[in-house]
This record gives C-alpha cells, structure tokens and sequence, in this order.
C-alpha cells in the first residue's frame, strides 16, 4: 500500500513539475509575442512620422485626407491630437489647428445660444465655420475634424457634448445640462421637418400625455424648443437650431430672422 501511495504521489509531482514548465514556457512565449507587438507598433509609428512628414501640407489642406489619416493613427494606437507638444504639434500644427478650430467653434456656440439655446447640427457649425474662414484662408472643413475638435472642448467641463441623431449626424450641445435619452428621441423626431407637436410625439414614440408634455417643457425652458401656436390648429415646438439647418440655405436672410423672431416674441 506505501509503494502505492509513493508512486501516486510521484506521479502527481511529475504532472506539477509538466505543468510548470508549460506555464514557463508560455510565459516566454507570450513575452516574446508582446515584445515583438511592441517593435512592430515602433516601425508603424516610425512609419508614420514619415508619413507626416513627407505629407504634411496635404494632411493639413484635405480634409479626406486628414480624416484617413487620422485613421490610421487610431489603428495604431497614435493619438496625434493628444497633446500639444511633441513630434506630431511640430511635424504637422496638429495641436494649433484644432486648438483653433475648437476655439472658432465655441465662439460660433456662444453667438447663437440666445437663439438656439445651445444645441446646434454639426452641418450649420460647419457651414458658419467655412463662410468665416474663406475670407481669410482656403482649407477645408470636414465633418469628422468638428466631432473630433468637440470631443477635445470636453476638457473644459461639463459644456460640450455631442448628441447622437442616428445615421452618423449629431448635435452640439454647449450649454451645461445633460440630456435624457427622452430629450434626444424628440430631438430626432423634429429632424425631417424641425419642428414636433404633442401629437405627433404620442403617436409615433407611444408615450402618454404627461411624458411628452414634461419633455417638450423642459426643451421650451432650456431655450432648445420654441412655441408656435398661429401655424395650424395644434402647437408646434420648432427646434431653432434644425429650422436654421434646413431653411437658411433656401430663403433669404431677412426672411429667416422675421421668422426666427416672430417665433420667439410668441415666447415671451
């Protein structure tokens, strides 16, 4: 019986000493792995300074351009925006174009908050953001480098956030205030004709009467909705900043600001 138990043991030992050495080795192995993952991010990224370097003016001037390689930045790990300094601020002004670019931005936000109550489209940013700069300079502006230099005004608090709209279009919202998933359904509501009514919301979302009330109150309070009650037989809550979006660019803009403004006398 002891030399039974002797050789168990035995065999328990050499299946803990085979064990072992599996875990040894695939420790090795997977450093090995991992070190050479890591020279391989080193080649890429030494492969995108390169890059950069040897098209910097193009990265700068084509925002398709600019956005692809933005892209291949992020499939690397390569965070050109995050900071300031360094090879990337140098090699390409990185730092100094969205640093202006999100400036320009918050001051176009804090210009129209008095009409839109601080929630504007990516598009009507971009339209006001290239009518300022072409008389100054002839790059341009894409979509993708808003939502990027927006993601970087985060920084600055609790101010700036984007608001989702489905199919890749968003809202920038830049007053302090978060929005309910309530809020935002509304919001890509009104987005084909800008403006919602009670009815609408409680026939096409299936919410009762006190839930649709208490959103668009709180949309009419925050300034993000305005009262309309002389176009039709039922209230319409237009959004300012989706109105502006879709009507600027096909009537004149006298006719646009008599109607933003009898909108908002209706308000007071």
């Amino acid at each position: 019986m002891a030399t039974r138990r002797r050789i168990g043991v035995g065999a328990v030992q050499n299946r803990q000493q085979t064990a072992n050495k599996f875990a040894a080795k695939g420790e090795q192995l997977a450093g090995e792995q991992l070190q050479q993952f890591s020279q391989q991010l080193d080649q890429l990224s030494a492969g995108l300074e390169m890059f950069a370097q040897k098209h910097r003016d193009e990265i700068k001037k084509n925002s398709q351009f600019r956005r692809h390689f933005q892209e291949m930045c992020a499939s690397v790990g390569v965070d050109p925006l995050a900071s300031s300094k360094g090879f990337w601020a140098k090699a390409l002004g990185f730092g100094d174009f969205y640093y202006e670019l999100g400036i320009q931005i918050v001051e176009i936000c804090l210009s129209t908050t008095h009409i839109n109550g601080g929630i504007m489209t990516v598009e009507e940013i971009r339209n006001r953001l290239m009518r300022t700069r072409s008389r100054t300079r002839k790059d341009v502006i894409s979509t993708d480098d808003i939502l990027r230099a927006v993601e970087k005004l985060k920084v600055l608090g609790n101010g700036f956030e984007l608001v989702p709209l489905g199919g890749g279009r968003f809202l920038v919202q830049s007053v302090p205030g978060e929005l309910s998933m309530d809020h935002s359904r509304v919001l890509q509501l009104a987005e084909d004709a800008a403006y919602v009514t009670k009815e609408l919301i409680m026939d096409k979302l299936r919410w009762d009467e006190a839930r649709t009330q208490s959103v668009l109150d709180y949309l009419v309070k925050e300034g993000l909705a305005w009262i309309d009650e002389q176009a039709s037989d039922t209230t319409q809550y237009w959004i300012p900043s989706l109105f502006l979006q879709q009507y600027c660019h096909s009537s004149s803009s006298t006719s646009v600001s008599d109607s933003l403004h009898s909108m908002s006398m209706n308000n007071y």
